[in-house]
């Protein structure tokens, strides 16, 4: 199967970032010439994604404004705004309407607004294609090397699938596959971190994983901005 459908986080403040984020949305802050969001979409688009969903709750209004319906791109984007925000799997129930089509349950890829990456989203295709079949949702999650700010990493990876307690740890890239069923349980309007869900999901051996060892930037400071934009602008 190839996939269609994915989701942005980009409900988030951007403590770190201000003053920058003060009077603009951590997404819409320029790196290399263009919106960090604007890179993540251009390259779903490029990899066949045809809707993207983009949660949003600080200056959204902006966000909407900046990128619109997404026909400049060939995507259609939808907009789940959030009064505030309510983390990655609150995030992920508020918009699971705009996610599954007549409530048809997905598996579709979520990225987070911030984080640059050159990292090939068709490559998720295969994997995606197995999660369908499991009786029970289960996710895909891309791991990176750990950068210095976590350099205890996250989970391990042993022979593609993920695992709590085994070493060495990676970290998780803000990049992964999900099943819609995993999160029908939840009301919509709770405020509630993805954590637990990769926890119990990984212990229940139902988590898949790839290391990916190219470009990867989350980008958290101002500093970081700064250091992407000239690694881009040099490129």
């Amino acid at each position: 199967m190839s996939l269609k459908k994915a989701m942005i986080f980009a409900a988030g403040r951007g403590e770190r970032m201000r003053p920058l984020t003060d009077a603009c949305p951590k997404p819409l802050l320029e790196v290399g010439g263009k919106p960090l969001i604007v890179w993540q979409i251009e390259r779903l688009a490029r990899s066949g994604y045809e809707t993207i969903v983009i949660n949003h709750a600080w200056l959204g209004e902006q966000i909407e404004a900046a990128l619109g319906d997404g026909s400049r791109w060939h995507v259609q984007l939808r907009y789940s705004p959030e009064q505030e925000a309510l983390e990655t799997a609150g995030g992920i129930v508020n918009a699971l309407p705009l996610i599954e089509d007549n409530g048809v349950s997905e598996v579709f890829l979520a990225v987070s607004g911030d984080v640059y990456a050159d990292f090939d989203y068709c490559a998720l295709n295969a994997h995606a294609q197995a999660m369908k079949s499991l009786a029970e949702p289960g996710m895909h999650l891309v791991m990176v090397p750990n950068p210095a700010f976590h350099p205890n990493g996250d989970f391990a990876l042993t022979d593609g699938v993920l695992s709590l307690d085994a070493e060495p740890r990676f970290t998780f890239g803000n990049i992964g596959l999900y099943d819609t069923r995993m999160f029908r349980d939840l009301p919509r309007g709770t405020r509630r971190a993805l954590k637990p869900y990769y926890r119990e999901t990984i212990a229940r051996g139902l988590a898949t994983g790839e290391l990916y060892e190219g470009l990867w930037e989350n980008v958290g400071t101002p500093a970081q901005l700064q250091a992407l934009n000239q690694r881009l602008v040099e490129r």
